[in-house]
């Protein structure tokens, strides 16, 4: 299966700033971007960034926590749908409406409920809390088809390490974007990720 690859998490991005943020993220070779909706005005930056970049990255919506927000998500130009929890209701209305849910989960439980609801990718969360050791048990006994992608306090210094416990990719907050950032140096920072993460998976 191929895996989802690096995620770059914009909390805090404003639609003011979106497009360019975005187009140096796919040019450093980001796989995904995600506008966490408890950013300022986060469906108009979902919409701008899936116009600017969306035929170069998959565009996503983050922190959806209310099952109303998926169709909303989906009509901005969401692919993928991300939350910090695993909601079944949520994971259900992402699949139906053609969009992927990235649940988050931090047990083995609530891995399996998630799988159970629907979900084929799993977001690992807190990630440095579950540890790669916990992540390569969760490996052994879940579906060979689900993926897990930690996220949380996943750096360049430990993509490495994730990749070969069998991560699909990584989610990437402050280390690659805090708001008011410029896109020079969020452009930096995307590269030299992307250069950690094809140096470990190759």
């Amino acid at each position: 299966m191929a895996g989802t690859g690096l995620v770059a998490i914009l909390r805090g991005v404003t639609p003011g700033e979106v497009a360019d943020i975005g187009e140096v993220l796919a040019d450093g070779g980001v796989d995904a971007i995600e506008v966490p909706l408890n950013s300022p005005d986060p469906f108009t930056s979902v919409e701008r960034l899936a116009v600017a970049v969306g035929d170069r990255c998959v565009v996503g919506a983050g922190t959806v926590l209310d099952v109303e927000d998926v169709p909303r998500a989906r009509d901005a130009g969401a692919r993928i749908v991300v939350a910090p929890n695993a909601d079944p209701a949520v994971i259900a209305a992402a699949v139906d409406a053609g969009l992927r849910p990235y649940p988050g989960v931090a047990t083995p439980t609530e891995a399996f409920a998630a799988v159970a609801a629907g979900a084929r990718h799993l977001k690992l969360f807190p990630a440095d809390a579950v540890g790669v050791a916990g992540m390569k048990a969760w490996r052994a006994v879940l579906p060979p088809d689900v993926e897990l992608l930690p996220v949380g306090g996943v750096d360049e210094t430990d993509l490495a390490t994730w990749a070969a416990a069998g991560a699909g990719g990584a989610g990437l907050g402050s280390a690659l974007y805090r708001p008011g950032d410029g896109p020079e140096r969020v452009g930096a920072r995307a590269a030299a990720l992307r250069r950690a993460w094809t140096a470990a998976t190759g």
